[in-house]
């Protein structure tokens, strides 16, 4: 294509007269009503049934919380994980997998140390032979010696490249720097670990701790929500004891300012991760607060996007986002840069926050973070996968659908008055602490000029 016949994207958008103005956005759909039923079965397990019939299949998220305080207990738990469905007495992991395989399905399972999750889908027309397969695997795994030797091996070198990567390192920093010796630290095991687990305690991990009482079903599919019901009490009732599934111990609440500094010799690049404490989803002061992260660092058009990736290009990706962990809720903010762009980075960082509250968003600006928010969330749950997602992010933390249903109306109505107060509250440069992983030779001297900078070990 010659230049004669080609126009750039800036040509394209500007006229003789100036720019070409965008089009307006269009009214905000809002998400339909969804047929449910949100119910408890007999064994205790809390089950919600969403019928979206988009497709002929159905979505299944199953959330055990899966707490230990027990130093071997994340290793002996990513054990599990990687095991739970190479056998049972009815089946082995060959039965298992060609059996999923005939009704279009699967099941994954991860583990952290919050909770066991499994996911899986399948033809919504063979939703009793998956649940079976399911329910087996609960109630009947074997944990056979040879699978759990086999997996090990696996483990073992995954854990092995893992520890190498910055962002582990940076993550298992920032986890010690906030929490100490909680066990919600121990996000990674060590290898070491993992190779003397034995079959006999992952055995007793799985009696122990996969409990249906405590946990959360999410099925969403084409499905009738009250009927499944009696198909889930009839195929799980043999899932049943008298213990509960083990939470984790309430986390401390974040302090600020100190950032610590945490040696990487000869790294070219640093990892930087700030946190602050703020309030859940169940605050009235919210949806407030989304729109003021979302405007600080939530979305591409970002005011620390625009500064120190757009503007300065200090870092290919900067973000703010929320984590939650049973009630208590913190906003992140993550980016990695060069070394040389480290004190600069976090300079502009910390900027930001403190602009934030001083010169909150108005007028376009809150107006575009608005829409974002109400759009990425309809957005999110368009699919059935999506949506089961959101259902159980929420179930884990006792909400309903309900709430995902109104909370389009709360972002709608919130006001510029109250995003400010959010901002000023609850993003002071003062409250948030956090890590920065990086070339100590190098960072030191700029970072502690910076103030409220600690220099620690090494990781």
């Amino acid at each position: 294509m010659t230049s004669a016949t080609h126009r750039s994207a800036e040509e394209i958008g500007r006229t003789a007269q100036g720019p070409r103005p965008l089009p307006p956005l269009g009214e905000q759909r809002v998400a339909g009503d969804l047929s449910h039923v949100d119910t408890t079965l007999s064994n205790g397990l809390r089950v919600l049934a969403v019928r979206k019939a988009t497709v002929p299949m159905v979505e299944a998220r199953l959330w055990i919380p899966f707490a230990g305080d027990d130093a071997l207990h994340p290793a002996t738990a990513e054990v599990l994980a990687e095991t739970i469905l190479t056998g049972t007495a009815r089946r082995n992991r060959i039965d298992i997998d060609t059996e999923l395989a005939l009704i279009g399905g699967d099941i994954g399972v991860g583990v952290d140390p919050e909770r066991l999750v499994l996911t899986g889908s399948a033809l919504a027309a063979e939703l009793p032979t998956f649940l079976d397969v399911l329910a087996d695997a609960l109630t009947g795994a074997t944990y056979a010696d040879e699978e759990i030797a086999r997996e090990k091996e696996r483990l073992v070198e995954r854990i092995a490249v893992s520890r190498t990567q910055p962002r582990t390192i940076a993550r298992e920093a920032l986890q010690k720097h906030r929490y100490g010796d909680h066990p919600a630290t121990r996000e990674v095991p060590r290898a070491e670990d993992v190779a003397v687990v034995t079959p006999e305690q992952v055995r007793a991990l799985h009696q122990a701790s996969v409990q249906a009482r405590g946990s959360v079903l999410v099925l969403v599919g084409d499905i009738d929500p009250g009927g499944v019901i009696g198909e889930l009490e009839k195929v799980l009732g043999a899932w049943a004891s008298d213990r509960s599934a083990v939470r984790l111990p309430a986390l401390p609440d974040l302090t600020g300012p100190s950032v610590l500094l945490v040696p990487r010799a000869g790294a070219v690049q640093s990892q930087i991760r700030l946190s602050a404490q703020t309030v859940p989803r169940t605050d009235p002061g919210y949806a407030a607060l989304q729109l003021a992260n979302l405007a600080y660092g939530g979305y591409f058009s970002s005011r620390l996007v625009e500064n120190i990736r757009e503007n300065k290009g200090y870092t290919y990706s900067a973000h703010s986002g929320f984590e939650f962990t049973d009630d208590t809720a913190v906003v992140n903010v993550d980016a990695d840069t060069a070394t040389d762009a480290t004190a600069p980075a976090l300079l502009e960082t910390r900027y930001e926050l403190g602009r934030l509250g001083q010169v909150p968003p108005t007028g376009d600006e809150l107006e575009s973070v608005r829409q974002y928010a109400i759009g990425s969330l309809l957005t999110s749950t368009s699919s059935q996968a999506g949506l089961a997602g959101q259902v159980l992010a929420l179930a884990s933390t006792g909400l309903s659908l309900e709430w995902l249903n109104e909370h389009p109306a709360r972002v709608a109505a919130v006001t510029a008055e109250e995003v400010a107060d959010a901002a000023l509250k609850y993003f002071a440069p003062k409250r948030f602490t956090g890590v920065v992983v990086g070339d100590a030779a190098v960072l030191e001297r700029k970072l502690l000029a910076l103030g409220d900078v600690e220099v620690g070990e090494p990781a």
